[in-house]
């Protein structure tokens, strides 16, 4: 590090200190460095300022404009985004399900270029057996069901007639047996006909459709787009594990909407982000001005504790320390009455308390307190 910059060290973030390094030239640093260490000053917070409040009106004032949309990929009829508000409170309520789980999967070189695109896309996407079947002959008399395959797209994935039998053996192995016919079909029989019925076969026969063949399970469709100079994969549902362990994923870059699963995968840190870069892209969409700083204290505020705590009476409000502000939420008398039964104190040291009591707020000029001699 230049030695004008050590006397930083301590003052300035390694990451600015960085960039001063690597964009002046080594005559003008030490007025560079100066410049920016006054900025830096000016912006930091001063001591009491109410940090929560300005992030909550700054997020929830462009939030009553947003509008209540969902995001439609052209083209392809299952493949809807979910945005907009709907969106935002998805996050913030840090909900385990979300309406339209989906994932962006970047991938290495050459496939980002676009050679074999299409069988890569072919290839992540969870296939079932109703795909590749042109039609269901059902055989009442000898409680048998044909099925006529659809060759030409099995050849396009490299699924084999053997593959079929297997799933099918895998997933119905007990009620059936199968193999090929001769004509490039398959023949599914029922075990045990003598107690089996006509009902029997086309329950058989509703089963068959979902029988999982290949793919990553849980990816119900894949759109290949080109974004500026390189190919993308995005999904319709998501499996984050499976995906990442594909040879041809470029693992650093590919996301997925769903912050659970990314807790679970990738651990705390790389939620927190998420939700920044979630709650950013729906803000960045409507074309709304919000700081990220407000929203990087939401995501801290929800992953402080290791786990997702959502912005609900069940997260991270039932673990305010103040009663009054726990009851300013939601279900007072809940809050109140719990609070009585074991005796519990409220030391009113935040905002909420203290303007339900009608008493100065410790924000700002409220957080000092003075003692003077008064002059008789």
């Amino acid at each position: 590090m230049h030695a004008e910059l050590k006397k930083y060290s301590d003052k300035l973030p390694k990451s600015l200190l960085q960039e001063i390094e690597e964009k002046c030239p080594a005559s003008k640093i030490k007025k560079v460095a100066a410049r920016v260490y006054e900025e830096y000053c000016k912006t930091k917070i001063d001591a009491g300022e109410a940090v929560g409040l300005v992030s909550a009106e700054s997020i929830g004032e462009p939030g009553t404009q947003m509008t209540l949309n969902t995001f439609h990929f052209a083209g392809v009829a299952e493949m809807n985004v979910t945005m907009g508000l709907p969106r935002i409170i998805e996050i913030l309520d840090g909900r385990k399900s979300i309406a339209t789980p989906m994932m962006e999967i970047f991938l290495k070189s050459p496939f980002n270029k676009g050679k074999d695109i299409h069988n890569i896309a072919l290839r992540i996407k969870e296939s079932i057996l109703g795909e590749f079947v042109k039609e269901y002959v059902i055989n009442i008399v000898d409680l048998k069901i044909e099925l006529k395959l659809n060759l030409e797209k099995m050849g396009a994935i490299g699924v084999k007639h053997a593959l079929l039998i297997k799933a099918i053996d895998k997933s119905l192995g007990k009620e059936v047996t199968s193999k090929e016919d001769g004509e490039g079909g398959l023949v599914v029989k029922l075990r045990g006909r003598d107690e089996k019925g006509l009902n029997d076969l086309y329950k058989i026969k509703e089963k068959l459709r979902s029988v999982y063949v290949c793919g990553i399970k849980g990816i119900s469709q894949v759109l290949p787009v080109k974004r500026r100079d390189e190919f993308i994969v995005i999904t319709a549902g998501s499996n984050m594990k499976k995906i990442l362990d594909l040879d041809f994923v470029d693992e650093t870059r590919t996301t997925s909407n769903d912050i659970y699963e990314i807790r679970k995968v990738l651990g705390i840190e790389a939620t927190r982000q998420a939700i920044i870069d979630e709650v950013f892209k729906v803000i960045e969409a409507q074309a709304l001005n919000v700081d990220i700083r407000h929203i990087m204290l939401v995501a801290d505020t929800m992953c402080s504790s290791g786990e997702i705590k959502g912005i609900t009476r069940y997260g991270v409000v039932s673990e305010k320390s103040s009663v009054l502000a726990r009851a300013s939420f939601e279900t007072p008398i809940k809050h109140i009455i719990n609070a009585s039964l074991v005796g519990e104190i409220d030391f009113l040291n935040s905002v909420v308390e203290n303007v339900m009591l009608n008493q100065p707020v410790p924000v700002g000029t409220g957080l000092p307190g003075l003692l003077t001699k008064v002059a008789k």
